[in-house]
């Protein structure tokens, strides 16, 4: 079987090198957004919490997707696959939230959220039918050597949190390969509409478990749930276009650029520092996911040569 058939056979385009580039490009854009988001949000939580904040950002990224779209190709195709991708997302949104309003570092979060790229090339052999070599194969298992280095139980990433974000990283690894599957049949702007809907019956819901606290929040906090729900509007157009014009194994290795960017404003606004092991695991795991883009590209340009482009 040729390595692109099994792209075709989910209905998706073989992208060019341009296609791909641009997808990197689009991609780290949205990288930068989502970070000026979930500081936005990890800030409000305190006065708003968990369930609130959803519903902010659910109403407010709607409207925001409408209002730069006109309502312009948000009519749902795949419904079945938008809402379960959609609730999945809700379920991954929750968990960081209620583990920053638990007190988590934005950084720390970042650090376990660098295992994602990992369960990206593992969880696309089975649900994109992409191949993996030996090489990859054990970058990828020198990466997961660096996730367990950060994790060591009563190491200092090691809280009660910790375990629930795990399993929100391989979640949100699914929804990453699902929105490359979504480009098939469904627009940047369905893909980012729907996941904003999506987030308002599931806030609502959590009321109960997530109660606001009863003060009604300040004006900057107001202001900052707005631009957090535009934020995560404009972040998920572009995640959308982007995973529609490059492969997975191009894009997961970029899931590390927030842990940089994370801890930079964590360290500004927060005062965050991280543990050694943290910034010694995260290098380790960011060195394996690079590897594996290097391989990505030897690949393809082997490709072009074998098929007469070189």
């Amino acid at each position: 079987m040729p390595d692109d058939a099994p792209a075709r056979m989910h209905g998706l385009s073989v992208p060019t090198g341009a296609e791909a580039v641009r997808g990197i490009l689009l991609i780290l854009v949205a990288y930068l957004v989502i970070t000026g988001a979930d500081v936005a949000v990890k800030w409000a939580l305190p006065e708003v919490g968990v369930a609130v904040s959803m519903i902010a950002r659910g109403v407010v990224g709607a409207a925001f997707v409408l209002l730069i779209t006109r309502g312009r190709g948000i009519a749902p195709v795949n419904r079945r696959l938008l809402a379960t991708r959609g609730l999945l997302h809700c379920a991954v949104s929750a968990t960081w939230y209620w583990a920053w309003l638990s007190g988590m570092s934005l950084v720390d979060s970042y650090a376990i959220a660098a295992a994602a790229p990992l369960a990206m090339t593992l969880l696309a052999i089975p649900l994109l039918g992409e191949r993996v070599g030996w090489r990859r194969w054990t970058s990828t298992a020198v990466g997961f050597t660096g996730v367990m280095f950060m994790l060591q139980p009563e190491g200092d990433l090691w809280r009660f949190e910790t375990p629930f974000l795990l399993v929100a990283v391989i979640a949100m690894a699914v929804t990453r390969i699902w929105t490359r599957v979504l480009s098939a049949t469904d627009g940047p702007a369905a893909v980012a509409f729907w996941l904003m809907v999506a987030h308002i019956p599931v806030g609502i819901a959590l009321l109960p478990v997530f109660p606001p606290p009863g003060a009604f929040p300040t004006m900057g906090v107001v202001l900052a749930l707005v631009f957090f729900g535009a934020a995560n509007a404009i972040a998920h157009i572009l995640f959308a276009r982007a995973f529609a014009l490059a492969p997975v194994s191009a894009l997961a290795p970029y899931e590390y650029s927030p842990l940089l960017l994370g801890g930079i404003l964590g360290f500004l606004i927060w005062a965050e520092v991280p543990a050694w092991t943290t910034i010694t695991g995260a290098v380790i795991v960011i060195a394996a996911g690079l590897y594996n883009l290097h391989r990505e590209r030897v690949r393809r340009e082997a490709e072009r040569k074998r098929d007469g482009g070189g």
